[in-house]
């Protein structure tokens, strides 16, 4: 089976910073880590390359060249080969610039590959913009079916069997492939990388993807050019500041301590 995993490098930080000008994030000088959706994405091929090990899993990420990092930290858990779409021409496309041009990668890395994907992997949805919407606007352009909020996949000839999160309770869902699959968490926790993997990766060569490469790509579709969304205000959400305890020695003592306490911030 081969499996495409989309994976993003985030922003490791309560203190987002933005760039007042173009309302992006500023990722220079900021930590940054795989996507945690991504990774359960990326835990749900490598379970299924456990049963199968003739299973193929390919990385895929847009992003600027320090993504290489979080690409090499895939390799170094379960990927086996790793691509970077990045190009200044895609710098601050929203989530439909971003798919068009991810569906241009894939067809790209297919080839280069020479295998055609049974299956695409993404995360849910990336934690520092929270929209859940590159998965299913990626499946629509392929022509995909999809699962979202998928827990665990299990392959069977052809045929996945889908866990799927629902509001209430889970869903056991079969799907013909070539399908899209979004992962939320499940109830295990990622792997670990290995020191031989981990050292394996480090050599590794990461193929960049540039508009060079990626000739079919519009640019009118791509980049702040090809992005309809328009932010219009961004801000950082004030940090809380820590409660008060209240010990008192009786109840009434202590319920008396917050009715005066609720008074002077006029609450009540």
């Amino acid at each position: 089976m081969n499996i495409l995993v989309c994976i993003k490098q985030v922003p490791d930080t309560t203190e987002i910073k933005i760039d007042p000008v173009t309302n992006t994030l500023v990722r220079d000088g900021v930590p940054s880590i795989i996507n945690p959706f991504d990774g359960y994405a990326l835990e749900a091929a490598a379970r299924i390359k456990d049963k199968d090990p003739d299973t193929h899993i390919v990385v895929l990420s847009m992003g600027p060249k320090q993504a290489e990092a979080a690409l090499r930290e895939a390799l170094a858990i379960a990927a086996d080969k790793a691509y970077l779409v990045t190009d200044r021409m895609f710098g601050g496309s929203d989530t439909l610039a971003t798919s068009y041009i991810l569906y241009n990668a894939i067809s790209k890395v297919e080839e280069l590959e020479g295998v055609k994907f049974d299956a695409i992997f993404c995360g849910k949805q990336a934690i520092d913009g929270d929209t859940a919407q590159v998965g299913p606007e990626l499946a629509e352009l392929l022509d995909y079916p999809q699962v979202t909020y998928a827990l665990e996949a299990t392959n069977a000839d052809g045929t996945l069997h889908i866990l799927k999160e629902g509001e209430d309770g889970n869903y056991l869902i079969g799907v013909k492939t070539p399908c899209l699959i979004t992962f939320t968490k499940p109830a295990f926790d990622p792997r670990f990388p290995t020191i031989k993997r981990k050292m394996a990766a480090r050599k590794a060569v990461i193929e960049s993807l540039t508009s060079a490469e990626l000739t079919a790509i519009d640019p009118a579709r791509a980049g702040l050019k090809g992005s309809p969304t328009k932010v219009k205000k961004t801000f950082v959400p004030p940090r809380k500041e820590a409660g008060v305890v209240i010990k008192e020695e009786t109840g009434e003592e202590s319920a008396q301590k917050l009715f005066a306490l609720l008074s002077e911030a006029h609450v009540i």
